[in-house]
């Protein structure tokens, strides 16, 4: 039976922005008819404000947190206790100030369950500021360097990639891929998400659909992605 599994950010909705309107009606018909599943760093309120209430109970879980926190039908049935410890901590405030990068706002580690989230630009950033860092980014590396840092420092845990300007923290094995415990070996599974590279919090779990043999969609943007179903379904 065929599966379906999609990444939030940068899949479904521009990052940390809400769904386009004609696109959620669309996608609302669609889990209608077919088994949907979300998965995603963020926490449930970020995500019903992203994808709305609608798309976020008609699917048939949400894995919040990268899955360290799972709903089905708006009902808390599972999550990580895991919490970071000060050693952690204080590697990040280290890379914050290390940083070139010249903005900061709100908060810079986000405990949600399970995970946390580190951003050296903050959680409070409007539009234009994330462009900026966007930007730095891209030519900096940094993100990906702090990833690989923080992965040789701390081997027990795993730092990946997500969103525009984040980086995902977690023990090994409580990334994405967790999520495949509760799909039958007999899923036809097709995932789409956006951060399939190595160092992107997507890899883990389309390394193991892969190996599920089935089928995986790196997108670049919700219009991809629609693009992609329409294909599926046979339409033009």
């Amino acid at each position: 039976m065929k599966k379906f599994i999609f990444d939030i950010d940068g899949t479904l909705t521009p990052s940390r922005q809400q769904m386009d309107m004609s696109f959620m009606a669309w996608f609302i018909i669609f889990e209608c008819n077919h088994p949907v599943y979300l998965v995603t760093g963020s926490d449930r309120e970020k995500t019903i404000d992203q994808v709305g209430l609608d798309v976020y109970n008609r699917a048939e879980r949400v894995y919040n947190c990268a899955g360290n926190a799972v709903y089905e039908k708006d009902k808390l049935i599972f999550q990580n206790p895991w919490t970071p410890s000060k050693e952690v901590t204080n590697f990040l405030l280290k890379e914050l100030n290390y940083s070139g990068f010249p903005i900061r706002t709100g908060t810079h580690i986000e405990q949600r369950p399970g995970c946390i989230n580190f951003s050296i630009l903050g959680r409070g950033a409007d539009f234009e500021q994330r462009g900026l860092y966007k930007k730095w980014d891209y030519y900096s590396n940094e993100r990906v360097k702090i990833a690989e840092r923080f992965n040789k420092k701390f081997p027990d845990l795993h730092a990946f990639v997500g969103g525009e300007t984040g980086v995902d923290i977690s023990t090994k094995g409580s990334d994405k891929s967790q999520i495949l415990r509760d799909f039958d070996k007999d899923s036809i599974i097709h995932f789409f998400g956006d951060r399939m590279d190595e160092n992107g919090n997507d890899y883990p779990l389309a390394q193991e659909v892969d190996e599920r043999g089935g089928v995986n969609y790196h997108v670049d943007n919700w219009q991809d992605t629609n693009k992609r179903l329409l294909e599926i379904i046979g339409l033009p």
